[in-house]
């Protein structure tokens, strides 16, 4: 292989995220391929990231977090919603809140139906497997030797099991592994947590990368736009230190830079919709009109109960219960400190004739906020519960040509009219599970929506005001068929139209998985990783999931 020149590499990656992280480790294990990460945040080393109990500190911090927020959302009072992005090696999984969730088999097998060929669950399940690290699970539907360790919580305190418990007698199944061949169900919940530690896609893939001298790591690299030969990408273009500079990419630039970034990033380049750019004063390289649009998102509520026994973590808020919890973790890396406290989880139907889960449901036993803050004096605790398949779409543009301008951010959250008749299922079902017999010990006043929110409309003005993001943007670099005048990348993450140029992390997705991110965020990595190197893929799996045999006639 011919000596490349000091700024030229095989390989340029923008952003160090879930995608990406796996992208650098993957790509770099030919010593032969010079690999340079470019990303804007800097180090993930701190405690207040390294510590999964403290998981609402750097979400909400300007050090970690990009702090983007959307427009006014009409549909939603004009709120505008937060929409946290990591900006720190590991990205998102540096700041998330480490739940593990691969999707649904029919997430994937929809993608394949979409376009995204070669996308099944048949053809992912093996890379899903490839990068898992997990403690038990389904045998042979989960990976036991790979980068990214995954466990289950050890469900110390009684509501965890009391809400499992509570899905049961409700009438739902109990799934021994929700990762593996039943989905549906109430279970415990999986975290990307080892040794007392947050397992981020920097600790699994890019730190051992860089340790073992593989790549080049350039932090504090905000990426201005892509360089372009005609529609060939050459290299990147970058701002490091208050100083623009350069880098050349022999072979690929790979954009892993998040669904709000990695539009943005295109856009700035002069790929997309032609009216987009001129809005916005970039000159055209190439006319992409999907590039930022099909933005959607999963958005939940916090349906709070004041707690009858005083066994929550709200006891554990003050400075001496933090001070002796961080101690337990630094010395030992075990408690309270280690664990995201999601424990138990759930997906289930929310009507007949659904085929397969669209509600998921986050089971904590605290009433807080996302800030860490807490709802109100005592004790309580909450579930997280939205839909899993909004129809509402929305887009991401650039105002303008400077890459520290944040992007126009419009989820347009609850335009479609199924989005509410889903909301109002949530609220109306997880109202019966606090009902169960096994919640009857624990279950006291409803905090909110409050016993008062009972009709169509009183249920509508509670979302309305009350929703929240869950915090999993997608889709806005949509995967699909080159006669798809919409897609934005090719099943092989090429982007259509142009050479040496792909995207490779959750903006590809066609539509969002049933649950968490990370996981398939990870596993896009994975399966990008062997596109750009020309590998055959991983064998298809024949695995086959479950599905409710009467799911056409009944709710559960």
């Amino acid at each position: 292989m011919a000596k490349l020149a000091a700024n030229t590499f095989d390989f340029i990656i923008i952003g160090s995220g879930s995608a990406g992280s796996v992208l650098a480790s993957r790509l770099s294990e030919d010593r032969r391929n010079k690999v340079l990460v470019l990303e804007y945040g800097g180090t993930d080393r701190g405690p207040l990231i390294q510590m999964p109990s403290a998981l609402s500190y750097p979400m909400n911090m300007n050090l970690y977090n990009w702090g983007f927020e959307t427009e006014p959302e009409p549909h939603l009072n004009n709120r505008r919603l937060v929409t946290p992005r990591g900006k720190v090696m590991g990205g998102s999984s540096s700041i998330n809140g480490m739940v593990y969730v691969r999707g649904h088999a029919k997430d994937f097998d929809t993608w394949a139906e979409m376009g995204a060929t070669g996308w099944s669950y048949a053809d992912v399940l093996p890379y899903f497997k490839r990068q898992e690290n997990v403690e038990g699970g389904d045998p042979g539907w989960r990976g036991h030797d790979g980068p990214l360790y995954v466990k289950k919580g050890i469900r110390k305190n009684p509501l965890y099991q009391a809400f499992i418990d509570a899905g049961h007698q409700a009438g739902y199944p109990v799934s021994q592994d929700y990762n593996g061949h039943q989905q549906e169900g109430f279970a415990a919940f999986e975290m990307t947590v080892h040794n007392g530690l947050r397992w981020s896609a920097a600790n699994a893939y890019l730190w051992p990368a860089i340790k073992k001298g593989r790549i080049d790591m350039e932090t504090g690299a905000m990426a201005r736009r892509i360089l372009f030969d005609g529609k060939k990408a050459i290299g990147v273009e970058y701002e490091q230190g208050g100083e623009i500079k350069t880098a050349m990419a022999s072979r690929e630039v790979i954009v892993s830079a998040s669904t709000i970034n990695s539009p943005a990033i295109l856009q700035r380049s002069g790929i997309g919709a032609p009216e987009v750019l001129k809005a916005a004063g970039v000159n055209l390289v190439h006319a992409l009109p999907g590039v930022g649009e099909n933005l959607h998102d999963h958005l939940e509520i916090y349906f709070q109960l004041r707690c009858l026994q005083p066994i929550t973590l709200n006891s554990k808020l003050g400075l001496f219960s933090k001070a002796k919890i961080g101690l337990e973790w630094l010395l030992f890396g075990t408690g309270l400190g280690a664990t995201n406290h999601f424990e138990s989880c759930g997906f289930i139907r929310s009507r007949a004739g659904i085929e397969y889960p669209d509600i998921q449901y986050h089971f904590l036993p605290a009433a807080m906020r996302y800030d860490g803050k807490v709802a109100f004096a005592g004790h309580g605790f909450q579930v997280h519960v939205g839909p899993m398949r909004s129809k509402s779409r929305g887009h991401v543009r650039i105002r303008n040509a400077d890459a520290r301008q944040s992007p126009e951010i419009f989820f347009n959250y609850m335009s479609h009219e199924d989005d509410w008749k889903e909301f109002r299922a949530c609220v109306r079902l997880t109202r019966e599970l606090f009902h169960q017999e096994a919640m009857k010990p624990y279950a006291g006043e409803e905090i909110q929506p409050g016993s008062a929110v009972q009709s169509d409309a009183e249920i509508d003005a509670f979302i309305r005001e009350h929703c929240e993001s869950a915090y999993h943007p997608c889709g806005t670099c949509k995967m699909g068929s080159t006669k798809d005048k919409m897609a934005v990348v090719d099943p092989e993450c090429r982007v259509i139209g142009t050479q040496n140029l792909r995207v490779v992390d959750s903006s590809i997705m066609p539509q969002v998985t049933n649950g968490n991110l990370n996981a398939p965020s990870i596993m896009i990595g994975e399966k990008g990783a062997d596109h750009i190197l020309g590998r055959q893929m991983l064998p298809p799996s024949n695995l086959e999931p479950w599905i409710n045999p009467n799911w056409k006639k009944s709710q559960r």
